[in-house]
């Protein structure tokens, strides 16, 4: 599953629609439609279907109706796909109480999607007035925009941490074959997003699969994008606490079951 979602264009299509079902169903927003996501999101109207019909085939979104209006078909992301897109997010909301000492909600995302959803709906209303927090930071982008891309970013900044308190004796092999059967793409896709890094000087992985040279800016730039993820979700994860002790209050009317 992650590597469905592990692209920048999908991840943020799934993002937009989490958004838009749960600023429906928390705080009045408009119907979560196919119509409603379509010109949200990078990918043209015709990709976004054809996604969202993998999506629906694979049971990661669920087309219902609402009371009142049985003609929209609305668009329900499934707990597994929350979990998924939200990933990322429970890491940063973890980091960000670990450093604070204050349990916020993080042991509850872990156990409750909606949680999760109406905290990824916080986010992306942001993002989505606002910008997102990624551009910024264009070879953080770089790796999103790939299949699998920011996974193998990920493998090889751990590596580049595990280097720093030397216990890199016992780090996964970083070499094609090994990151291919762990993230589930081929050796040549591996090795061409391997040699564009070592092309631009980003870093280099050795004969062994040990990394071997790791430029500081890059780590720089990895190290205050998740200062900023964490900045962000901070104050979102607060709301999202505050609205859960309200309860659901102002919910938008109950499904009346799927919809053909």
């Amino acid at each position: 599953m992650a590597k469905l979602f592990d692209q920048f264009t999908r991840y943020l299509t799934c993002y937009v629609l989490i958004h838009n079902y749960y600023a429906w169903r928390n705080a009045g927003g408009p119907l979560p439609t196919l119509s409603l996501l379509q010109p949200a999101v990078e990918a043209s109207p015709r990709q976004t279907a054809g996604f969202i019909a993998s999506l629906k085939a694979g049971r990661l979104v669920t087309v219902e109706s609402a009371d009142g209006d049985r003609r929209s078909k609305l668009l329900r992301p499934a707990p597994e796909m929350i979990r998924e897109i939200g990933r990322s997010v429970q890491a940063f909301v973890a980091a960000g109480e670990a450093l604070d000492g204050e349990a916020i909600i993080g042991a509850r995302l872990l156990d409750d999607p909606d949680a999760l959803g109406d905290l990824l709906y916080r986010s992306a209303a942001d993002v989505l007035a606002r910008g997102t927090l990624i551009h910024p930071f264009p070879r953080v982008l770089f790796f999103a925009r790939r299949d699998c891309g920011y996974l193998l970013f990920c493998e090889v900044m751990r590596a580049h941490y595990a280097m720093t308190l030397g216990t890199q004796e016992s780090m996964p092999s970083l070499s094609y074959r090994a990151l291919a059967e762990r993230l589930q793409v081929s050796p040549a896709h591996i090795g061409n997003l391997l040699g564009e890094a070592d092309r631009n000087g980003w870093f280099t992985i050795g004969a062994r699969g040990r990394l071997v040279a790791m430029d500081p800016g890059l780590v720089a730039e990895f190290e205050v994008w998740a200062a900023c993820q964490i900045a962000h979700f901070a104050g979102l994860s607060r709301q999202t606490a505050a609205f859960l002790e309200q309860g659901a209050g102002g919910a938008a009317p109950l499904m009346t079951g799927p919809a053909s």
